[in-house]
């Protein structure tokens, strides 16, 4: 099932597949990700959970969004996902992600029953000096806008896309060139991907203040660290001791370290994926 679903003031577009009765799995991708980034894991999941899979506001095929991305906004879209699902999901965040999965376990515990952090976004001291994501977003647009209107969104777009694949992935999309090109030729997508980048560091200075105050809850957690593109050794020690604190905030946390594997992990191992999921599930049956 493929929906344009009302979030408040923002249109979401959702992805569903397995078994409406099944233990509901909730994913969200990267920074400017769609919702095929997770395509080949998803074939791995769909036996045996329901899957629900979705855009950012302005990403994939979500409509504009009407607010700009912040860590308040996305993580109250993850919340609403989750009530929708009937009851208490497992989260799948890639990336930046991770940012909007680990605030919504720290505001709202109810709704997770544990959380997969796939090669996450760590920033060990955030801070920013001034604020200027929420004002330079419109901006943001209107470039995508001019993008789209000249056309140059659609040559522009897909060549980013090839051009950030060839550095994180080693294997092809997993949809068809022409659902790559409709979804990274809008101009509405490029504009949403320069307003995240935006927002990111505001994001995770958000996040650091929100766990000052708000603990982890004691479900089932699961991080996994790619290592294949970072090139440094005291870069690789940093990223991993990072994904180690991660770990750590569940006393039911692991660590997964890929040393081969490339960021786009959901693309590239769908495999390690399904089986985190599995082991989420086997240390939360035996608490």
């Amino acid at each position: 099932m493929s929906a344009i679903i009302n979030i408040g003031r923002e249109q979401v577009h959702v992805v569903e597949s397995g078994p409406a009765d099944a233990p509901p799995l909730l994913l969200s991708s990267g920074l400017g990700g769609a919702w095929f980034d997770w395509a080949p894991s998803i074939a791995l999941l769909r036996d045996e959970y329901r899957v629900i899979v979705f855009d950012r506001p302005g990403l994939g095929l979500s409509p504009a969004a009407a607010a700009p991305p912040t860590l308040r906004r996305d993580t109250a879209i993850m919340a609403t996902l989750a009530e929708r699902a009937g009851r208490p999901v497992t989260v799948l965040a890639h990336s930046m992600a991770a940012f909007h999965a680990e605030a919504l376990a720290r505001t709202r515990p109810g709704l997770v029953a544990g959380v997969v952090l796939v090669d996450p976004s760590y920033e060990r001291d955030p801070h920013v000096a001034v604020r200027l994501a929420a004002a330079l977003t419109p901006l943001a647009g209107a470039a995508g806008a001019v993008l789209g209107a000249t056309r140059l969104a659609k040559a522009a777009g897909p060549f980013g896309r090839r051009l950030v694949l060839k550095h994180t992935s080693r294997r092809d999309e997993a949809v068809p060139g022409d659902v790559v090109r409709s979804v990274y030729g809008r101009g509405t997508v490029i504009g949403t991907v320069i307003a995240e980048e935006l927002a990111y560091r505001e994001m995770a200075v958000d996040l650091a203040r929100l766990r000052e105050r708000r603990p982890f809850p004691p479900v089932p957690l699961a991080v996994v660290t790619a290592l294949g593109d970072v090139d440094k050794p005291g870069d690789r020690r940093e990223w991993a001791e990072g994904h180690a604190w991660l770990a750590r905030m569940s006393p039911l946390g692991t660590r997964i370290e890929l040393p081969d594997a490339l960021h786009m992990v959901p693309l590239d191992r769908p495999d390690v994926v399904a089986d985190a999921v599995a082991g989420l599930r086997e240390r939360g049956a035996a608490a």
